[in-house]
Protein backbone atom coordinates (compact mmCIF):
# COMPACT_ATOMS: atom_id res chain seq x y z
CA UNK A 1 0.00 0.00 0.00
CA UNK A 2 1.42 3.40 -1.18
CA UNK A 3 0.46 5.60 1.68
CA UNK A 4 1.78 5.56 5.38
CA UNK A 5 -1.27 4.53 6.69
CA UNK A 6 -3.24 1.66 6.05
CA UNK A 7 -7.29 1.59 5.93
CA UNK A 8 -7.67 0.10 9.58
CA UNK A 9 -5.69 3.48 10.56
CA UNK A 10 -2.51 1.77 11.58
CA UNK A 11 0.61 4.02 10.53
CA UNK A 12 3.73 2.27 8.89
CA UNK A 13 6.03 5.06 8.40
CA UNK A 14 7.19 5.37 12.36
CA UNK A 15 10.23 7.38 13.81
CA UNK A 16 12.13 4.58 13.63
CA UNK A 17 11.24 3.30 9.70
CA UNK A 18 11.85 7.16 8.67
CA UNK A 19 15.45 8.02 10.82
CA UNK A 20 16.66 4.23 9.38
CA UNK A 21 15.56 5.24 5.88
CA UNK A 22 16.95 8.92 6.17
CA UNK A 23 20.21 7.25 7.12
CA UNK A 24 20.13 4.33 4.00
CA UNK A 25 18.69 6.86 1.17
CA UNK A 26 19.72 10.57 2.32
CA UNK A 27 22.84 11.04 4.79
CA UNK A 28 24.45 14.50 5.30
CA UNK A 29 27.43 14.87 4.93
CA UNK A 30 29.53 17.92 6.41
CA UNK A 31 27.56 21.06 4.32
CA UNK A 32 24.21 19.15 4.64
CA UNK A 33 24.72 18.54 8.17
CA UNK A 34 25.93 21.96 9.27
CA UNK A 35 22.94 23.61 7.05
CA UNK A 36 20.27 21.20 8.96
CA UNK A 37 21.30 22.32 11.97
CA UNK A 38 19.90 25.75 12.19
CA UNK A 39 20.78 28.67 14.94
CA UNK A 40 19.18 29.38 18.25
CA UNK A 41 16.18 32.32 16.60
CA UNK A 42 15.89 30.43 13.85
CA UNK A 43 12.82 27.74 12.65
CA UNK A 44 14.02 24.71 12.29
CA UNK A 45 11.08 24.79 9.26
CA UNK A 46 13.54 23.36 6.36
CA UNK A 47 12.71 20.29 4.09
CA UNK A 48 13.74 17.01 5.62
CA UNK A 49 16.67 14.33 4.82
CA UNK A 50 14.72 12.76 2.27
CA UNK A 51 12.32 15.13 0.47
CA UNK A 52 15.78 17.14 -0.09
CA UNK A 53 17.09 14.36 -1.54
CA UNK A 54 13.86 13.95 -3.88
CA UNK A 55 14.36 17.52 -4.71
CA UNK A 56 17.71 17.51 -5.92
CA UNK A 57 17.13 14.05 -7.88
CA UNK A 58 14.04 15.88 -9.54
CA UNK A 59 16.64 18.61 -10.49
CA UNK A 60 19.04 16.23 -11.47
CA UNK A 61 16.66 14.20 -14.04
CA UNK A 62 15.05 17.68 -15.24
CA UNK A 63 18.86 18.45 -16.24
CA UNK A 64 18.41 21.55 -15.06
CA UNK A 65 20.52 24.60 -15.53
CA UNK A 66 18.28 27.05 -14.01
CA UNK A 67 16.12 26.81 -10.66
CA UNK A 68 15.14 29.40 -9.00
CA UNK A 69 13.83 28.88 -5.19
CA UNK A 70 10.97 31.00 -3.08
CA UNK A 71 12.27 30.45 0.45
CA UNK A 72 16.27 29.85 1.66
CA UNK A 73 15.96 30.08 5.14
CA UNK A 74 19.46 28.82 6.06
CA UNK A 75 20.21 26.87 2.73
CA UNK A 76 19.81 23.16 3.41
CA UNK A 77 17.30 22.95 0.16
CA UNK A 78 19.63 25.53 -1.67
CA UNK A 79 22.58 23.48 -1.55
CA UNK A 80 20.40 20.01 -2.80
CA UNK A 81 19.05 22.09 -5.75
CA UNK A 82 22.59 22.90 -6.40
CA UNK A 83 23.62 19.60 -6.09
CA UNK A 84 21.35 18.60 -8.61
CA UNK A 85 22.61 21.10 -11.45
CA UNK A 86 24.08 20.19 -14.78
CA UNK A 87 26.96 21.64 -15.56
CA UNK A 88 27.56 25.67 -15.62
CA UNK A 89 23.97 25.48 -13.92
CA UNK A 90 22.42 28.19 -10.92
CA UNK A 91 20.27 28.36 -8.11
CA UNK A 92 18.57 32.23 -7.96
CA UNK A 93 17.54 31.62 -4.07
CA UNK A 94 14.99 34.70 -2.27
CA UNK A 95 15.16 35.35 1.40
CA UNK A 96 12.95 37.35 3.14
CA UNK A 97 14.99 37.79 6.51
CA UNK A 98 18.31 38.90 5.77
CA UNK A 99 20.25 37.35 9.08
CA UNK A 100 18.69 34.34 7.32
CA UNK A 101 20.06 35.04 3.95
CA UNK A 102 23.42 35.79 5.87
CA UNK A 103 23.62 32.33 7.56
CA UNK A 104 22.74 30.74 4.24
CA UNK A 105 25.12 32.35 2.25
CA UNK A 106 28.01 30.82 5.09
CA UNK A 107 25.95 27.75 4.75
CA UNK A 108 27.02 27.29 1.14
CA UNK A 109 29.88 28.50 1.19
CA UNK A 110 30.90 25.84 3.65
CA UNK A 111 29.31 23.39 1.01
CA UNK A 112 31.41 24.82 -2.10
CA UNK A 113 28.01 25.99 -3.15
CA UNK A 114 28.78 29.85 -3.72
CA UNK A 115 29.76 30.10 -6.95
CA UNK A 116 26.06 28.29 -8.10
CA UNK A 117 23.65 29.94 -5.59
CA UNK A 118 22.77 33.38 -5.47
CA UNK A 119 20.63 34.51 -2.45
CA UNK A 120 18.18 37.56 -2.74
CA UNK A 121 16.82 39.32 0.12
CA UNK A 122 13.80 40.49 0.18
CA UNK A 123 9.59 39.73 -0.26
CA UNK A 124 9.18 36.75 -2.92
CA UNK A 125 6.69 38.57 -5.15
CA UNK A 126 8.55 41.59 -5.43
CA UNK A 127 11.70 40.06 -5.93
CA UNK A 128 10.42 37.69 -8.52
CA UNK A 129 10.11 39.95 -11.26
CA UNK A 130 13.54 41.11 -10.68
CA UNK A 131 14.63 37.07 -12.09
CA UNK A 132 12.32 37.01 -14.97
CA UNK A 133 15.45 37.70 -17.50
CA UNK A 134 16.54 33.93 -16.56
CA UNK A 135 13.46 32.41 -18.20
CA UNK A 136 12.74 30.02 -19.29
CA UNK A 137 13.22 28.20 -16.15
CA UNK A 138 13.77 24.35 -15.60
CA UNK A 139 13.03 24.14 -12.07
CA UNK A 140 10.86 26.89 -9.48
CA UNK A 141 11.12 25.29 -5.95
CA UNK A 142 8.80 26.79 -3.54
CA UNK A 143 9.18 26.79 0.36
CA UNK A 144 7.87 30.15 1.44
CA UNK A 145 5.32 32.03 3.32
CA UNK A 146 1.84 29.96 2.24
CA UNK A 147 -0.59 32.96 2.14
CA UNK A 148 1.21 34.16 -1.42
CA UNK A 149 1.84 30.16 -2.85
CA UNK A 150 -0.80 31.01 -5.84
CA UNK A 151 1.13 34.35 -6.45
CA UNK A 152 4.56 32.25 -6.36
CA UNK A 153 3.13 29.10 -8.50
CA UNK A 154 1.62 31.83 -11.34
CA UNK A 155 5.19 33.26 -11.56
CA UNK A 156 6.73 29.57 -12.37
CA UNK A 157 4.17 28.46 -14.30
CA UNK A 158 4.69 31.76 -16.61
CA UNK A 159 8.40 31.11 -16.65
CA UNK A 160 9.20 27.95 -16.81
CA UNK A 161 10.01 25.96 -19.90
CA UNK A 162 7.76 23.55 -21.46
CA UNK A 163 8.11 20.35 -19.36
CA UNK A 164 9.91 22.32 -16.54
CA UNK A 165 9.22 21.41 -12.90
CA UNK A 166 7.19 23.55 -10.37
CA UNK A 167 7.78 22.10 -6.69
CA UNK A 168 5.37 23.71 -3.57
CA UNK A 169 6.52 22.02 -0.04
CA UNK A 170 4.08 22.09 2.82
CA UNK A 171 0.96 21.21 0.33
CA UNK A 172 -0.70 19.95 2.80
CA UNK A 173 -0.57 23.36 4.72
CA UNK A 174 0.09 21.42 8.08
CA UNK A 175 -3.30 19.68 8.15
CA UNK A 176 -4.97 23.37 7.27
CA UNK A 177 -5.29 22.40 3.78
CA UNK A 178 -9.13 21.72 3.40
CA UNK A 179 -9.95 24.47 6.22
CA UNK A 180 -12.18 27.62 5.41
CA UNK A 181 -9.36 30.01 6.25
CA UNK A 182 -7.81 32.77 4.36
CA UNK A 183 -4.40 30.11 3.82
CA UNK A 184 -6.34 27.47 3.03
CA UNK A 185 -7.77 28.67 0.21
CA UNK A 186 -4.56 29.99 -0.80
CA UNK A 187 -3.05 26.54 -0.74
CA UNK A 188 -5.89 24.98 -2.55
CA UNK A 189 -5.87 28.11 -5.06
CA UNK A 190 -2.10 26.77 -5.53
CA UNK A 191 -2.87 23.12 -5.97
CA UNK A 192 -5.96 23.97 -8.87
CA UNK A 193 -3.65 25.85 -10.74
CA UNK A 194 -1.02 23.69 -10.66
CA UNK A 195 -2.81 20.80 -11.20
CA UNK A 196 -4.32 23.09 -14.71
CA UNK A 197 -0.98 23.90 -16.01
CA UNK A 198 1.10 20.91 -15.46
CA UNK A 199 0.79 17.01 -14.98
CA UNK A 200 1.14 16.90 -11.28
CA UNK A 201 0.96 15.11 -7.89
CA UNK A 202 0.79 15.53 -4.63
CA UNK A 203 3.69 13.35 -3.14
CA UNK A 204 2.29 12.26 0.04
CA UNK A 205 5.53 13.09 1.94
CA UNK A 206 4.67 14.22 6.15
CA UNK A 207 3.63 17.84 5.24
CA UNK A 208 2.86 16.96 1.24
CA UNK A 209 4.58 17.79 -1.87
CA UNK A 210 3.43 19.49 -5.14
CA UNK A 211 5.24 18.79 -8.30
CA UNK A 212 4.00 19.75 -11.62
CA UNK A 213 5.74 19.24 -14.73
CA UNK A 214 4.81 22.07 -17.31
CA UNK A 215 2.40 21.34 -20.54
Amino acid sequence: MADSTSRSGARYATQEIVDYTNRVHASHDAGLTRAFTVPDGIPAIQLGPSEGKLVEMLVRMAGATKVVEVGTLVGYSAIHLARGLAAGGHVWSIEYDPRHAEVARANLAAAGMSDRVTVHVGAGLDVLPTLSAHAPLDVVFIDADKDNYPGYGRWAIEHLRPGGLVIGDNAYLFGELTADTHRGRAMREFHELVAAACESVCIPTPDGLVVGIKR
